[in-house]
């Protein structure tokens, strides 16, 4: 699932610097639910791979989400007003590739399965 909705969005935002304004409202809306289509099943992933931390990891999560949010926003500012929006617009393209990483997070099949005491 994390890899089907990240880099299942890559081909639309290497579109979006090349759209007129009707297409880049389209890709727009469809990276956005691809992306957002992610996000409960890596928070979930992340709470098994630290059980018992639910609300630790929750928080942990939605927090970066948030704060990397407002650095990435300040950081493609700056570059915009060095440069262009055209050329921030073609960095955006490039940044669900980053996904790519996911290549290297563990295999949950490995992992021996924890019994809570609840169901016991």
């Amino acid at each position: 699932m994390i890899w089907c909705s990240i880099l299942g969005v890559l081909p639309l935002t290497m579109l979006l610097p090349y759209a007129n304004l009707f297409w880049t409202t389209v890709l727009s809306v469809l990276v956005g639910l691809g992306l957002a289509s992610a996000f409960p099943a890596i928070l979930v992933f992340a709470q098994e791979l630290v059980p018992g931390r639910v609300g630790m990891i929750s928080g942990l999560f939605f927090g970066f989400a948030f704060g990397m949010g407002g650095i990435g926003a300040a950081i493609l500012g700056r570059i915009a007003d060095a440069t262009s929006i055209l050329f921030v617009y073609k960095i955006c393209a490039y940044l669900p590739a980053i996904g790519l990483l996911a290549g290297f997070l563990p295999s949950m099949s490995q992992r021996p399965l924890r019994i809570s005491k609840e169901v016991q």
